[in-house]
């Protein structure tokens, strides 16, 4: 499928979503979380790149949320701009700290020393009371955006066009980092590491940068979700929420970078949808799908597309 599709429908898919938050005031929360979603999606989706998935990689999104909280709370009247700002640079400096030694670790080694940190900064989030707010959280007043002040419901619907904007430049800028020759030696990565080392190509510090961007991609995610509910708590940072996350890549599949806001946007409205009609059994319904999607689509929603796409197509236009 031509790259200029994707891209069409991802500017198409972002302009609805905002025509939506404008037109029905309660559809904004949703679709901000939607694409916070999709954002840390997006993160997970460059490490899977290189076949490493990570069950901890929620507790930078409680980084950069818990790093935005503070920011607000310590520097009244600050823009919220630049509290983001602040709760993305906090995820890079710690995620460049820990990927100096998790990336030495392939498969589920990887997988768990991450997961085993996010539990250390969940636990730490909960337990200290006086600094975190404990399982209570860190609440703030409402902040500014580019100086300007606003009531909850124009807030909310800049935070929606903010978001939807972040979304799509990212997902481009992803896509191209997939397509360079970076993006080239993390799929490497999963295929020979030891051949890219033969050839004098440090494998472990392209996987480390690699590393640094998904870290930073999850805390944008925790930062804009916690401005947007003016509040952050420990489980944002739970294996839970790293478990979905995941979940919501192979849903949407790794072909391409949008799949990450199209397993995203799936996974919420089955969230939404089971929440009315199947209050007591959501995640049965999570599980059910998970299946299908391993049995019939095992690439995920957009490889499941492109493959229908390709085949469609005469011989020679393949």
């Amino acid at each position: 499928m031509p790259k200029s599709i994707f891209r069409t429908i991802g500017i198409l898919a972002a302009l609805l979503m905002f025509g939506i938050g404008a037109a029905w005031p309660w559809a904004r929360v949703p679709i901000i979380t939607f694409v916070c979603f999709g954002l840390a999606a997006l993160g997970l989706m460059v490490l899977m790149r290189a076949g490493q998935v990570s069950f901890g990689h929620a507790m930078y999104a409680a980084i950069g949320g818990y790093a935005t909280a503070f920011t607000i709370r310590t520097f009244p009247g600050i823009d919220g701009v630049v509290a983001i700002a602040v709760g993305v640079i906090v995820s890079v400096v710690i995620g460049a700290v820990i990927a100096a030694f998790v990336t030495r670790y392939r498969g589920i080694f990887f997988g768990m020393l991450n997961l085993g940190l996010s539990m250390v900064v969940f636990s730490l989030a909960g337990k200290l009371y006086g600094v975190t707010g404990g399982t209570d959280g860190l609440r703030f007043e409402r902040p500014s955006l580019l100086g300007i002040a606003m009531e909850r419901g124009p807030f909310e619907l800049t935070m929606v066009g903010v978001a939807l904007v972040l979304a799509v430049i990212l997902t481009g800028a992803v896509q191209r980092y997939f397509e360079s020759a970076s993006g080239q030696i993390m799929a490497a990565i999963r295929t020979n590491e030891t051949r890219l080392e033969y050839i004098g190509v440090s494998a472990r510090a392209v996987f480390a940068q690699g590393y640094v961007l998904s870290a930073a991609l999850v805390g944008l995610a925790g930062a804009l979700l916690t401005l947007v509910q003016s509040l952050v708590t420990p489980e944002s940072g739970y294996w839970i929420r790293s478990g979905e996350y995941v979940f919501i890549v192979i849903l949407g599949g790794s072909a391409h970078a949008i799949g990450a806001f199209l397993g995203a946007a799936v996974f919420e409205l089955i969230k939404q949808a089971a929440a009315i009609y199947l209050t007591d059994a959501w995640q049965s319904l999570l599980g059910i799908t998970l299946i299908a999607v391993i049995l019939f689509a095992p690439q995920g929603l957009v490889g499941w597309r492109k493959r229908n796409v390709k085949a469609t197509l005469p011989r020679e236009a393949r």
